[in-house]
Parts: structure tokens; sequence; C-alpha cells
């Protein structure tokens, strides 16, 4: 056996834990998740063929309609919101605040803990009847409700959550703005332009790509969110389904109703629906990103 044989015998074998993890976890499951799609499957029986019936089920699902609102409410208002808060304290960090790596440490924790149990559990009683948000607003006069248990509020807490899990999203975007010339800054500063007119005029425009990047990547995370909306309304969607994620019902018709067929439509169809977000950022983005070529 040649050199260049054993070289490649050699690295197929690294590879075979990975490439294992691959078909065996990943692509196995896709390709039975696609087949079940056009199934009736309740994990007792063997599934029966049913070709589009699953799919033209979703055109009559109220339900399914309403969480699809939710989400897109969801999605349309945290990310935003988040990316906001990420590149403002980005750009106050960028300052060269001391002791930096400490606050960036901080700020970051909560990305790793945002979707963890254990926060969820810790935003639901901080936002209960009796949290700790209406016993601080409590001395200021207001009055404190269940913000949770309300429908007119309990997704806005959901929102909050996301928005708190902002750093990612600021690690990314301050090792952008290290990226950035200092002479560009020197040279506006010299004509006269304002903090204002540096950051739109200079700051905005070469940081476009790490927006976009930013961007898709949480639109993505956030239209899979699940674990925070399962456990603040204990698995319900409540209160009147106003938590009531498309991931969420897409659990609650697969392992609560046992109609294994359905859910892998919809999750199929959860893969479409990030796809063409996806696709129309990327149509999108030549209109409004800049690249420094």
């Amino acid at each position: 056996m040649s050199g260049q044989k054993k070289d490649n015998v050699a690295a197929y074998l690294f590879l075979s834990p990975w490439l294992v993890g691959l078909f065996v976890i990943t692509v196995g499951p896709m390709i039975a998740s696609l087949y079940l799609a056009f199934t009736d499957y309740n994990l007792i029986q063997a599934p029966e063929w049913i070709g589009l019936e699953n799919f033209t089920r979703m055109l009559s699902d109220q339900r399914l309609h309403n969480s699809l609102q939710v989400t897109f409410t969801y999605v349309f208002v945290s990310v935003p919101l988040q990316l906001a808060v990420a590149l403002l304290l980005a750009v106050v960090l960028d300052r060269g605040v001391r002791g930096m790596a400490f606050y960036r440490s901080v700020f970051y924790l909560p990305s790793l803990l945002g979707s963890s149990v254990a926060i969820a559990i810790l935003w639901k009683q901080v936002f209960g009847t009796d949290g700790l948000l209406n016993q601080v607003i409590a001395p200021l006069g207001f009055d404190g409700k269940g913000w949770i248990s309300d429908p007119s509020t309990a997704l806005g807490t959901l929102v909050v959550l996301n928005v708190w899990t902002f750093g990612a999203p600021m690690v990314i975007f301050l090792a952008g703005l290290r990226q950035i010339p200092s002479m560009y800054y020197e040279a506006a500063s010299v004509d006269g332009a304002g903090p204002l007119r540096r950051f739109a005029s200079i700051t905005l425009p070469l940081l476009t790509p790490i927006i976009f990047f930013n961007l898709v990547l949480q639109i993505i995370h956030a239209f899979q969110s699940f674990t925070q909306a399962f456990v603040v309304s204990g698995g319900t969607g409540g209160p009147s389904d106003s938590t009531m994620f498309y991931t969420l019902y897409l659990y609650d018709r697969g392992f609560g109703n046992f109609d294994m067929g359905y859910a892998s439509a919809m999750a199929w169809f959860l893969l479409v629906i990030i796809g063409v977000f996806t696709a129309a950022n990327f149509v999108a983005s030549k209109y409004w990103v800049f690249y420094d070529d």
C-alpha cells in the first residue's frame, strides 16, 4: 500500500466517529422523518402511507396557524431588539472599558444559560405574581400582576428572555468593531464629524457583514426556540396559546398526541420556512451589506 493510500485510510479512520454520527444521528433520522411526513403513524402501529394528507391538514389547523403567528411575532420583535442591545454594548466595550475581559465574560454568560431549563424556571419566578419584578415595582406605586399568566404579556416575557441572551452576537460585533481601521475615524474627526455621524457613516456600513451574519443566525435560532416556552407554560403553550411556539405545538402533536406523521410534516414545513427566510436575507443582503472589496 502506497503512502498516499495509507494517509487516506488513516484520515477516514479518524473521521469515522464523525461520519457515523452524521449518518446515524442526522442523515438517517432526517430521511426517516421525510418518509413519516407522508404517513399516518402513532408509534404503535406501522406507518400507513397517506400521501400529502398531513400537509393539507395544515391548511385547516387553526392551532397551527396561531402557533405560526406567535412564532413570527417572537422572531420579528426579539431578534432586532437583541441585535440592537448587542451592538450597543459592543460599541461601549470597544471604547476600551477597564476590565473589558471581565465584562465580556459576564455579558456572554446569558447566551450560555438562556436556553437552559434552570433559567426558564428562574424567569417564571421573576415574572410570577409574587415574583421579583412585582416586588421591585410595588414600592414605586405600580400594581403588579402575573405577567406570565396574562395572555397579553406572556409572550413579551419570552421576548425579554431572548433579548437578554445577547452575549453571543455581542462578542461577534465586538470582534467586527476591532477590525475597522482607526484611520477612518481619525479622518472623520478631522472633518468635524461627531460620534453619531461617525457611527452612522463609518461603523454601521463597515459592520453590515457582521450584522448580516448575526441576523441570519439569530433568526434561525429564534425559529427553533422551544425550552423557554415549554418550561414557562408547563408544556401547554398557555395562557390561551399565547406562548404556543411552532416547535412547542410540533412537540405536542408528536409526543402529546402521538401523531408522529403530522409532526414530521410540521418539522419539514419549519425547515422550509427557515430556508425561505434565510434565502430572502441573502437576496436582500446585496442591497444593504457592504464588503470592503
